[in-house]
């Protein structure tokens, strides 16, 4: 008879805890923030040059487009215009050592580059320097077993 008794006890105790667990969670992510309410309308074409533009629409109408060009270099570059109207380029060029270095324009003019080279090593390390000074330099090294380390070593301005 005591077992009857401990089955509804214990599932009411059970019920009881995760009641308590989820009410935790919410209280967790009570900064979350909703989706915003509308339709997002993004519509992909292919441009002159073969590549595959696209603009996006927001849910209030705003539109923001991204241009994919070829550059003389052969490398994919990109114009991003956003829904204030500011212009963000991408310009990508093969460096002296055949790796892709980038040089990004902000809409506020701020300038980030990252230098891509090969190490000795054959792996391949960057150095980003971004639009306020600071520098990120990512060094790749190979272990004997053929694992790869990485030392990351940044410089705020």
């Amino acid at each position: 008879m005591k077992r009857n008794r401990t089955l509804p006890v214990l599932l009411v105790v059970l019920l009881a805890s995760a009641s308590g667990v989820a009410t935790a969670n919410m209280a967790t992510h009570e900064n979350h923030v909703k989706a915003k309410q509308g339709t997002t309308t993004v519509q992909r074409s292919k441009g002159a040059d073969g590549l595959v533009n696209k603009t996006v629409t927001g849910p209030k109408g705003k539109t923001k487009v991204t241009d994919r060009s070829r550059g003389a270099d052969g490398l994919v570059d990109k114009t991003v215009t956003g829904p204030k109207g500011g212009v963000t380029t991408t310009d990508r060029t093969r460096g002296a050592d055949g790796v892709v270095d980038k040089t990004v324009t902000g809409p506020k003019g701020g300038v980030t580059t990252v230098d891509r080279s090969l190490g000795s090593d054959g792996l391949v390390d960057k150095t980003v320097t971004g639009p306020k000074g600071g520098v990120t330099t990512t060094d790749r090294s190979r272990n004997s077993d053929g694992t790869i380390n990485t030392t990351i070593t940044r410089a705020n301005p």
